[in-house]
């Protein structure tokens, strides 16, 4: 079973995130999704400089936004063809949610911006996770959008750049799992130096 709520410990060893194409109405009401962000916003944030935003495209703004994006994929390569288009239009669609999570460095700050740019990276896991939790499905994608300084620019300005764009719904049908690395490739036991 995935995402299995019995306890913390299970839902981390069995967290599987959905595919965003796969992801069908209803996504969370606006008090659900407020819960899903302020428990998103409970990530480790050395200096306290919530060094990231939630941008929410409402449901409202889901063409105009793929406008942005179809305008900013001709700009940077003019000869795209149907099939290019047509997937770029299916990324702005999918899902019934969409949060667009910035890392938004303060680079007068004493704290290294590869920690700040760590904490922008925990937002977006803790949203798919809490999103999860409350009982969607949510996916976590970047691909050419997270950038394009033109879509990034729509939502805020250098040094920020798109974390990731999170996609909110319910899954159409059952997860999968997906090849995980074995566990002695990733992990090691240091034996000091010589």
């Amino acid at each position: 079973m995935f995402n299995d709520p019995s306890s913390p410990a299970r839902f981390l060893a069995t967290r599987r995130s959905a595919k965003p194409r796969d992801l069908v109405a209803p996504g969370p009401d606006d008090a659900a999704l407020r819960a899903i962000l302020t428990t998103a916003a409970r990530v480790p944030d050395h200096g306290k400089l919530a060094p990231w935003r939630f941008v929410i495209v409402d449901a409202d703004r889901r063409e105009a936004f793929a406008a942005l994006l179809a305008d900013a994929y001709r700009a940077d390569k003019p000869n795209a063809g149907r099939l290019e288009m047509e997937a770029i239009a299916q990324f702005a669609r999918q899902a019934p949610t969409l949060v667009i999570v910035l890392s938004t460095p303060r680079v007068d700050s004493h704290i290294p911006l590869w920690e700040q740019q760590l904490s922008a990276g925990a937002a977006c896991h803790s949203l798919v996770a809490a999103a999860t939790a409350a009982g969607f499905g949510a996916g976590w994608l970047t691909g050419w959008a997270a950038y394009a300084d033109r879509v990034r620019d729509a939502f805020g300005a250098a040094p920020d750049r798109i974390a990731g764009f999170v996609f909110i719904g319910t899954p159409s049908k059952p997860l999968e799992e997906r090849p995980r690395p074995a566990l002695d490739t990733v992990v090691s036991h240091w034996q000091g130096t010589a």
